[in-house]
């Protein structure tokens, strides 16, 4: 289903209403002055309704799709459709404000009405295409740069936001493999933290690494033991169960009575696998041979595991696995792996395919004994995960668990001292790595405005040359070189303001669409069903600015050629 809200979509409708309105008067206002011309802002106003019109089909059509089902080609052709009439109809009310911007400035000043003339004035062919050049290229470099600003922070925010929905935003854990004991009153402690910070939770975590095998296939995992009660505070894994139940998890007895009609997997298209025909539903069966086959299939604890992980394996939900933990146990032969028999409650899908192809999760008692971290002694966990309100303020969060814990004991590890990390910390790479892309993307489209820019510089002198004679005129009249020098200064940013409005605008248009609609990829080949993107309105103002400031720059030196000119040499061959 597109992210728009019905509440979003009348707004969007009252929009299109006042700019038709406002195309309507422009029509009206160009009909009486010259005539049929004002036809064209009439028409102009077509492709609102019919943006609408399109939006809203296309809603019904694509929530009318399976979850990872492809569009058919009327749904791709009405979403394009949609998309580009929308980004139309913005360009034309863009351009129907454009002579009231242009008639303000005439009433400004002296300077500003001159410089606004000349762009309106009727110009020489050559200069009318170079001007027009001048502004395409402005555009088409500002709505790149925007476009791709939007695809990157599209990547990085979908990264981030199932990072965030995967891990802890703070680990409390020790600096040596082992874990730590006495973690009840930790936990507790780091509740009380919460509690008194904002609020939050906590849940404490068992985790180590095994081999999974199955009747298959065998492949690596990171198996993570958690608390059924408190783990969906904490990380998003509830919410993320594709096939299977939760409660199938806490109470691994039910796997023995699914249904003929239980979906326990899903294939590549997202079409269901069902359990299939099972003798023990069969009416016809003797009661007796009934009850001998369900007491006779053993109950083994529940495990969640990705969905890479379970097409490695090749299991689907009810089938069984082992997982061989390296700590193993001393036999007659040495050292034996342990081995421990779980069966799949649930696969989950969570869109990093690290996690899903690696993630399994287990009883918190299971993986304490798997992993050797319990005994009648003691009970040990490897780390307690946290989850704050506000993942941004994190720093604040971390300073107040790190002086509540700064004189816990990790209870007789050798060498080992607790300590607290969060997830920019532990991400702290990856993010910096995308951050740095993202820069050396903006300077290097920043480059193609530059060589835009280069289009003004030959269009103002061109428009020197040819405003010669007006030149010399207004300066033998009184006017001053920087009066002048604004002139030609204000032609040039009124061509880059066009120019950047429009691309930025065109970029808008068409990256909002993208984010409501999305673009649909193949989630085999790419791990996301749609190209994420993200409108900020914050890159979109610093492209308009730097394409602005440009702009700007580029205007100063024909600015200056023209307030050089003298009266007698504008003059001379009049």
């Amino acid at each position: 289903m597109p992210g728009i809200s019905p509440s979003l979509y009348i707004g969007f409708c009252i929009f299109v209403g006042l700019s038709c309105l406002l195309l309507a008067f422009r029509g009206y206002q160009r009909f009486q002055a010259v005539g049929t011309r004002g036809v064209f802002w009439w028409l102009a106003a077509i492709p609102g309704p019919t943006f609408l019109v399109l939006t809203r089909l296309s809603i019904r059509m694509q929530g009318a799709l399976a979850p990872h089902a492809a569009p058919d080609l009327w749904t791709q052709v009405v979403t394009i459709g949609s998309i580009a009439t929308g980004v139309i109809f913005l360009l034309l009310v863009l351009l129907a404000f454009l002579p009231m911007i242009l008639d303000a400035l005439e009433n400004r000043s002296f300077s500003s009405f001159v410089g606004a003339r000349h762009v309106r004035a009727t110009k020489s062919g050559f200069l009318t295409v170079i001007s027009i050049l001048s502004i395409s290229g402005v555009a088409v470099s500002s709505c790149a740069l925007c476009s791709v600003t939007s695809i990157m922070g599209g990547f990085g925010h979908d990264l981030k936001r199932k990072i965030l929905g995967n891990n802890a935003h703070v680990v409390v854990d020790v600096t040596r493999p082992g874990g730590f004991g006495d973690w009840e009153p930790k936990l507790e402690i780091v509740r009380k933290v919460l509690a008194k910070t904002g609020g939050g939770a906590a849940t404490p975590v068992a985790g180590g690494e095994a081999m999974g095998s199955s009747a298959s296939n065998t492949a690596g995992v990171l198996v993570r033991g958690i608390d059924p009660e408190t783990i969906g505070d904490v990380i998003d894994l509830k919410n993320n169960i594709e096939v299977g139940s939760f409660e199938y998890f806490a109470r691994p007895e039910k796997l023995l009575d699914l249904g003929p009609d239980e979906v326990v997997g899903r294939g590549p298209t997202g079409e269901p696998y069902f359990k299939g025909p099972d003798a023990r539903f069969h009416d016809d069966i003797d009661p007796s041979l009934k009850e001998f086959l369900r007491k006779n299939e053993k109950i083994y604890p529940g495990v969640i595991l990705g969905r890479e992980l379970a097409k490695s394996l090749h299991v689907l939900v009810g089938d069984e696995i082992s997982l061989l933990s390296p700590m193993g146990e001393l036999g007659p032969t040495g050292v034996m792996p342990r081995t421990r028999k779980y069966r799949v409650a649930a696969i989950f899908y969570s869109g990093m395919y690290e996690y899903d192809a690696s993630h399994a999760y287990v009883m918190l008692a299971d993986a304490q004994a798997f992993f050797s971290l319990s005994d009648d002694k003691i009970s040990r966990i490897t780390n307690i995960d946290i989850r704050l309100p506000d993942a941004e303020k994190v720093a604040d969060f971390r300073a107040a668990i790190d002086a509540a814990i700064v004189d816990m004991n990790p209870d007789g590890t050798k060498g080992a001292k607790i300590r607290v990390r969060d997830w920019m910390e532990m991400n702290k790479n990856l993010f910096s790595a995308l951050k740095l892309e993202k820069i050396a993307t903006f300077i290097i489209l920043s480059l193609a405005i530059m060589v835009a820019s280069f289009c003004i510089v030959c269009t103002l002198l061109l428009m020197v040359t040819e405003k010669g004679k007006e030149i010399a005129i207004l300066k033998a009249l009184g006017a001053s070189d920087g009066a002048i020098m604004r002139i030609f200064m204000l032609e040039g940013v009124i061509i880059g303001g066009i120019g950047t409005v429009f691309g930025v605008g065109t970029a808008l248009g068409a990256c909002t669409g993208l984010s409501w609609f999305g673009v649909r990829l193949d989630p085999e080949v790419y791990y996301i069903d749609r190209l994420p993107v993200n409108v900020n309105g914050g890159d979109y103002a610093m492209v308009a600015l730097a394409a602005f400031l440009i702009c700007t720059i580029s205007t100063i030196y024909p600015a200056y050629a023209a307030s050089e000119l003298r009266p007698v040499d504008g003059l001379r061959w009049e």
